[in-house]
């Protein structure tokens, strides 16, 4: 089983961006890298343990490159959370509070089933709005969220506290 060791040391971190005083988690050396890559999807995956998991939820964008990789490892469907008017098909959409404003997520309306069990994944947990609001959402269609991963947690932002009781497992905590 790998440790998350090594993929902490490959990521970097980029001072003063996007704005002065943010320091940005930088995960693109762990995406160029193939043996990382592997063992960060392997972590995520295993954080599913034994549970029958039928669909994976990606948060746009960057969440999409690991929810992909991670339903496709479990061998089950991938579904998109994308920002509005991003979809082309009939979709359910939920507003949340941003630091500076609001923002609105949606997914289409037959993305997940009633009673199928879901895996939230994103690259990251900040402030937990985005992350909370695509929870919401797939319960509000029916589905049950069995758990949500995140590759890296900034824990200092309390994201944890927004999100629904469920397991909540982050490979990396900062």
């Amino acid at each position: 089983m790998p440790s998350s060791d090594h993929l902490r040391a490959a990521v970097r971190d980029i001072p003063d961006f996007p704005k002065e005083g943010i320091l940005f988690k930088d995960i693109t050396p762990v995406l160029a890298d193939g043996k990382l890559f592997h063992d960060c999807i392997t972590l995520l995956c295993n954080t599913a343990g034994d549970q029958v998991i039928d669909k994976v939820v990606g948060i746009d964008a960057r969440g999409f490159i690991f929810a992909a990789a991670v339903a496709d490892r479990l061998g089950v469907g991938f579904v998109p959370v994308r920002k509005a008017g991003k979809l082309p098909w009939k979709t359910r959409g939920l507003a949340y509070s941003l630091e500076y404003g609001e923002n609105v997520i949606e997914l289409h309306e037959d993305a997940v089933l009633p009673g199928e069990k879901v895996l939230l994944v994103d690259d990251l947990l900040a402030t937990g709005g985005t992350a909370a609001a695509a929870a919401e959402l797939i319960t509000s269609l029916g589905a049950t969220l069995v758990g949500a991963s995140f590759f890296i947690e900034l824990e200092d932002l309390a994201g944890r506290a927004k999100m629904p009781p469920c397991p909540i497992h982050s490979i990396l905590k900062y």
